[in-house]
Formats: C-alpha cells, structure tokens, sequence
C-alpha cells in the first residue's frame, strides 16, 4: 500500500511542499484566534458569493431590480411613480366598477338561504353583468365550443358524481376509472407506448407545475442537484415562470428565431449547465402560434440526459388529429425520441369543463417524482398524486362524457373546420395594407402587428365593435386564437372586414394620440423597471377581490333576506 502511494503522491509532492510552504508563510504572525476567524469569515463570503452568482434569477435581473429599488428612494421619484400609478389605478378601478354598476356586493350570508326560485332570478342577474357576445365568436379563445347539447351532456355528467372526490378511491372508483381512462386515451393520442402515463389536474398551469416538481425532485435524488434550472424559450407560457418560483428553480429563457418565432436551439445548447433538469418545447407556443423545432430539442436532451417537455396545452387535442384532418405535421410526441413529457389541456380544443388538464409522462418512472407522500402525519398515511388534495370527481366524469361523446371522428372534423378557418383569416390578414403577421402560425393561433402605427389602437378599435383579442408584446402585436364558435357562417369574414376597415381608418392618420390598451401597453413595455408592471398588475388582481368597488344608484338590487 506504502508503494501505491507513493506512486500516486510522488509527482506531486513538490507542489504539496511548496503550497504547504506558501500557507504557514501565509499565517506567520497571526494568532491562533485570527486564523480561526479569518478562515470562518472567507468561507461564510465565499458562500454568500456563490449563492449570489447562482440564484434563482440570473445575475442580470436582480442587479436591476437592486437598482430600481434604490432609485425608488429618491424622494423625487418616488412622488413621480406614486403620481403616474395612481392614474393608472383610478382607471382599472373605472373599468371595473362599470362592469357591475349598479350592484351592492353581498358581505354577510342571508338570513335565511335563498327559495330556488329567488336563487335562479339572482343568477340570472349576474349572468347579465357579461356584456362580450362570446357566444356569436367574438372572442379569442376562452371560449372553445359552446355547443348547447355538448352544454347539457357536461351537466348531466356532473350532476351525476356531483360529490365525488377522486382522493377516496376506495369510496369513488367510479371516477379513479374515469380518470384513469382519460389518461391512457391521451396517452394513445400522442403515440404513448405500454409505459406511458400520467395524471389528470385542474389545468395546465397545474400540469406544468407539477412536471417541473417530478423532474426538480428526480434531479435531487438522482443527481444531487440542489439549484435545478429549466431552459425555456421566451414564448413559453409564463406557467414556465410560475412553477420556477414556487419550487425555488431557476429559469432560463432563450432567444427565439426572430422571423420563425421558433426556439433558438443553438442558444439552448450554450445554455446547458450540469443543473439543468428540463428543457422545452411549445407545440404550439400561445403567443404565436408555432411549433418549436421538437425533434432537434429532443436530441438535444437525449444527447445530454435532460428530459424534454412539450407544452401543448393549448394545441393538445388539435395537433395528434391534424394528420387525419388532412394537414400533416412533423413529429412532436411520444414517437420522438427524447420527449419525455407532454401537457395538454382537455378544457380547451378538448371542450371539456374549465378545470381540466392532463400531464403524460413516457415512463412510470417520471410521474414517480410528482406524488407526494407523508408516512408520518398522526391522521394517517397522507399522499396525493397532484398538488391539490380533494378533487372534483364531477369535472373528471365531465371531461370522460364530454370525449367519449366527441370521439375522435368528431375531434378529426372540429380541427379540420378550426385549421381551414385559421389559414383563410391567415391569408386575408396578410394581404390588408399596414399589418404584418408574427410568425406563421402552426395551428390555430394568428398574431399580428403593425409598422405603420401601434396594433393596440387596432385592438381598441375592434372592441368597440364587439370583438376582444389578446393583447402581446416583444414585439408590439395582438392575436386571435380561433375556436369553433369562429367556423360559423360568416363570423371570421366579419371579422376581416372589420379589421380592414378599422385599419384604412388608423392609417388616414397612423401617428395620432389615443388612449385604451395602446396606451397601457405602450407605457408597460416602455418601463425598464419590471417590478412597476408587476406592482399594476398585482394592484389589479387586488382589485378584483375588493368588494367596494360598486356605486349603487336608485334602482340597485339587493338580495332577498340580505344583510
């Protein structure tokens, strides 16, 4: 053994010696006490330096938080910023008074509950407070079929498990089947193999929390990993950002194609670190509708043994029947070597109830490190396989009747009307003077600017007319996501023609004031200080939930018995 080390230590020992020497040299002079000191000191910097090079937010984004939060300070600038964001308080508080004008807000229980008849007329009266013709396919999204027996197959479904709850099993396994099989009809979907699986959840910012929390836990148990970083494009849904948040991961966004809007896979694979745990695709991204290149972000990961998600919660049940509506895709699921995961979301395209997604894994051994379990707790062994613990078993029964009932002959036909109606819009929008389309879209979601004048006076412009778009930015534009209430006659050539005529209009004077979302929109991407927009918006979520906002005239309504 002597021998071994020897011949291991032997080329080194002189530089052994020399550092040994360089370090009693180093401590000549010192006490005891100080070299104690001195050394505990380095280390707790040293650590402290390390934590701040390595946080969840990049190096970058926090020096200018620091600098913001500093300048804030200044007296001066803090009356400007108080000034500036009143202003635009008092005008969300406007805004959202108007919607329910008229109508105190009910603080205490009645007295004595409602008789089912005064409940209904209650019912009736708010339902009237929503004022957009969603139902006549004049809204983005939101809103996915709206067909009325579909309506009345979901109700009787839910009335039907009403008070289920898929965490007793063993009181519910009505429900554990039908979640059961709604999972393994979308794994088939996405060409999962024997192995594949998953869970169902209340929706897709869920299913991708809850992907990030299997391969965050499967990163610290297999590899140690304690500062797990996902690598994500900037069109990646922002659920993306809400999960790195929540389970203290670092986020990584990298640039996308600037025409294409497709992820930059050459600036993912520089991005790569040994604690990135996840990297991912859209397919499609919300904000523009385009596929990520999956295939090569998929060799990407296999290459270096990093699972890789595809988010297709928006497109998940219009991509696996593109093929058979007759627009074939290049592969983006399970038949691709390297995805690991997909999430889609039933209550979208899959005109379930809202409250419904589904997150697959290829593997058993992923969804593994999803469940929580505690053995210990004193009211028994506790475990949940989603982040929530009680579920509603009638929105899992209600999502099971509403796809058995489509089917996938009535999914093939429902894409095929959505895709030709969005190529259509595609093709009219393209050719009307002062617009240019972001990106090109994949499957069912168009977006569009202008260079001639801000798209946010377009999209100020339709609402008057009845029509409500999703407002983006990086860069400036709008889209329209297209559902089936937009295949019906007429609506999407109501639609142009409105546009067109909306943008002749702005364009007789391109550079013109104006006010409504061009303004807020302007001034949110003009701010350098990030945390002022997300001071608004949290403003505005507090808003929402505030129960003052309502001036009662003459004719306002109370509730029967009400306090």
């Amino acid at each position: 053994m002597a021998e071994i080390v020897k011949t291991v230590v032997g080329p080194v020992q002189p530089l052994l010696d020399g550092a040994k020497g360089w370090l009693n040299d180093l401590c000549k002079g010192l006490q005891p006490w100080q070299i104690v000191v001195y050394t505990c000191g380095g280390t707790v910097i040293a650590i402290a330096v390390k934590d701040f090079l390595n946080g969840e937010e990049s190096l970058q984004v926090r020096t200018k938080k620091t600098f913001f939060r500093w300048m804030k300070k200044i007296p001066y600038v803090k009356r400007q910023i108080d000034e500036e964001l009143g202003k635009n308080v008092k005008g969300m508080e406007d805004s959202l008074r108007h919607d329910t004008e008229g109508s105190a807000f009910v603080l205490n229980l009645p007295r004595e509950g409602l008789s089912e008849v005064d409940l209904m007329k209650e019912l009736e009266r708010y339902k009237n407070f929503a004022k957009i013709p969603w139902e006549k396919g004049m809204v983005s999204g939101a809103v996915y079929s709206g067909d009325p027996v579909l309506t009345e197959v979901m109700i009787k479904a839910y009335s039907m498990f009403a008070w289920t709850n898929p965490l007793h099993p063993e009181v519910f396994p009505d429900v554990r089947k039908m979640e059961a099989e709604v999972v393994r009809m979308t794994c088939s979907m996405f060409n999962g193999g024997p192995q594949s699986c998953g869970t169902m959840s209340c929706g897709g910012t869920e299913s991708i929390l809850l992907v990030c929390l299997a391969y965050r836990n499967q990163a610290r148990e297999e590899r140690g990993i304690k500062f797990a970083e996902i690598i994500v494009p900037v069109t990646a849904h922002a659920a993306f950002d809400k999960a790195a948040h929540l389970l203290h991961m670092k986020i990584t966004h990298i640039p996308v194609d600037p025409e294409t809007k497709k992820a930059n896979v050459k600036a993912m694979r520089r991005a790569i670190s040994r604690n990135t745990v996840m990297l991912v695709a859209s397919a499609p991204g919300f904000p523009h509708g385009v596929i990520d290149p999956v295939e090569e972000i998929a060799a990407l990961g296999k290459y270096y043994n990093i699972p890789v998600h595809v988010d297709s919660c928006l497109g998940g049940f219009l991509i696996p029947f593109m093929g058979k509506a007759g627009f074939p895709l290049a592969p983006f699921d399970f038949r691709v070597p390297g995805v690991t995961s997909i999430s889609a979301d039933t209550h979208k395209y899959g005109y379930a109830p809202k409250g419904s997604s589904v997150i697959l894994y290829r593997e058993k051994k992923y969804r593994s490190f999803q469940f929580f379990n505690q053995p210990d707790w004193p009211g028994g062994i506790y475990a949940s396989p989603t982040l929530m613990g009680s579920r509603a078993g009638a929105i899992i029964a209600a999502c099971w009747a509403t796809m058995m009932y489509i089917g996938e002959d009535g999914y093939v036909d429902s894409t095929r009307k959505i895709i030709n109606a969005t190529r259509y819009l595609e093709e009219k929008l393209q050719n009307i003077d002062g617009l240019k389309l972001i990106g090109k879209p994949d499957v069912s979601v168009i977006a569009f600017g202008s260079d001639k004048f801000n798209i946010y006076r377009l999209s100020d412009a339709l609402a008057s007319k009845g029509w409500t778009l999703n407002p983006l930015q990086y860069p400036p534009s709008v889209h329209i996501c297209v559902t089936l209430l937009h295949t019906k006659d007429g609506v999407i050539d109501s639609f142009v023609n409105d546009v067109r005529t909306m943008t002749a209009e702005i364009m007789k004077d391109p550079n013109a004031q104006t006010g409504g979302a061009a303004v807020i929109y302007g001034m949110a991407q003009s701010i350098p200080d990030r945390t002022l927009v997300s001071e608004l918006t949290r403003t505005y979520l507090e808003l929402c939930y505030d129960t003052s906002l309502t001036s009662v005239s003459a004719n306002g309504h109370s509730i029967p018995n009400g306090n």
